[in-house]
């Protein structure tokens, strides 16, 4: 794959292997790959396939653009589900200004007011690293992961993002998210946290910080990367109301209140 600079408008757009389901077209020319199929990691039994393209750089603008066209990135990798036959991984975002907690969300800020949140640029320490290896050890099935790929994955960002810290009064970290930042909106790439701290609800307290982060930038959206009906770790994100599903269609839509 070669390296994208959303400038380069002469480029050619190349959607790969023809896709047997419709998808979201880039919102732009880039070249796109078709990447080997894999077991999809959110419905056990489906085979997963993406389209992607390798990005040393991307502006913020463009990469929201991408967004909207239903791309996410990990590290410098900006990939699309083309799954044959399956539209189910629908981009979801909150309206910062309307965005009303609910009781169990209130609960868990309280819950964790103790914590002291500092906001930067992205720096991959060995405190992350030991806390992302527990993280996935316990909360992933004891996922294999190499330091080179946790700063690969985390660390590497073609766009302009920022890092969440968050550690109790001991200054001990308890979770690490990772943002991007657009000029419409603030973007969750990843939230890991301790497991032996899980009954604070961190990645719900995360994503209530980050939300608050967003308006304090007067962003209008906050992303929350991909929403997937049938997938149960993914229906908290449901919680945050209101909330918009971009459809197949490529149109952004409020989900009533009472939906979900």
């Amino acid at each position: 794959m070669k390296d994208a600079n959303p400038k380069l408008a002469d480029r050619p757009a190349s959607m790969g292997a023809a896709c047997p389901y419709p998808a979201w077209h880039p919102p732009m020319p880039v070249q796109l790959t078709v990447l080997p199929e894999h077991p999809c990691p959110y419905l056990p039994g489906r085979v997963a396939r993406s389209r992607a393209l390798w990005a040393e750089q991307i502006s913020g603008p463009a990469y929201h653009a991408l967004m909207d066209a239903g791309f996410r990135r990990s590290g410098k990798l900006v990939y699309q589900p083309v799954c044959a036959g399956c539209r189910q991984c629908l981009p979801i975002r909150v309206p910062v200004n309307e965005f009303q907690p609910g009781k169990s969300q209130r609960r868990c800020a309280r819950r964790n007011s103790d914590l002291t949140v500092s906001v930067g640029p992205p720096v991959a320490t060995v405190d992350k690293w030991q806390l992302y290896l527990r993280y996935i050890t316990d909360w992933h099935s004891g996922e294999t992961e190499t330091r080179e790929g946790f700063e690969s994955f985390l660390y590497d960002s073609p766009v302009p993002t920022l890092e969440f810290s968050y550690r109790d009064q001991q200054g001990c970290l308890l979770a690490v998210g990772i943002c991007d930042v657009c000029p419409e909106a603030l973007s969750s790439v990843y939230f890991y946290f301790d497991p032996a701290q899980a009954h604070r609800g961190l990645g719900t307290f995360g994503a209530l910080h980050e939300i608050a982060f967003a308006q304090n930038l007067k962003l209008p959206h906050y992303y929350l990367g991909y929403w997937i009906d049938r997938c149960s770790s993914m229906r908290y994100k449901a919680a945050f109301k209101p909330h918009e599903i971009l459809h197949p269609d490529n149109v952004w839509r409020q989900e009533p209140m009472g939906s979900q």
